[in-house]
This record gives C-alpha cells, sequence and structure tokens, in this order.
C-alpha cells in the first residue's frame, strides 16, 4: 500500500466512537523497514484561529481494521499528550 493510499482514510477509536481524523504522517523503523506509528494532526482550538493541539501518535500494532476508506483503532485509556514533543501517546 501506498502512503498517499494511507492519508485519504479516516481514523475511527473503536472503544470511544470517536474520531480521530486523518492520517498526516508515518514514524517509520527505518533499520527494520516497517511502519510504528500514524501520525493524526490534533483537533483546532476555536475554529482554527489560536492553532492546534499537539498531534496524536497511534501505534501501528492498535490499528484492527483497514477498510476502502476508514482504519478502526483500539486505542483503551485517555490520550495522554505531551507539551514538550507536541505528540499523543496511547
Amino acid at each position: 500500500m501506498r502512503f498517499e493510499e494511507l492519508r485519504c482514510r479516516e481514523i475511527i477509536n473503536i472503544s470511544t466512537g470517536h474520531r480521530l481524523g486523518y492520517v498526516s504522517d508515518a514514524e517509520l523503523d527505518l533499520v527494520n523497514g516497517c511502519v510504528r506509528a500514524l501520525i493524526v494532526p490534533g483537533p483546532a482550538r476555536f475554529f482554527g484561529l489560536f492553532g492546534r493541539e499537539p498531534d496524536f501518535l497511534i501505534p501501528i500494532d492498535c490499528v484492527k481494521k483497514m477498510g476502502q476508506d476508514i482504519l478502526l483503532v483500539e486505542v483503551n485509556g485517555g490520550y495522554k499528550r505531551s507539551k514538550r514533543n507536541r505528540t499523543a501517546y496511547f
């Protein structure tokens, strides 16, 4: 699968039912040649005027199902966001 095909898919958390957004980037393991995580931009603050929340970092092992236009992920627990590196870890 090409990354362009992955960017057009929406990510839904099946444990909570929340829509997380669309894939914007991926974290790669260059030594092993595999994808470690998918990166999704955080939600916009006040209509996008005050920037965005930190990005979500979704580990690839949380991806449960890939459809034509949706990626279903299962993330239990709350979203933990780090202000230093602007990413969210599950």
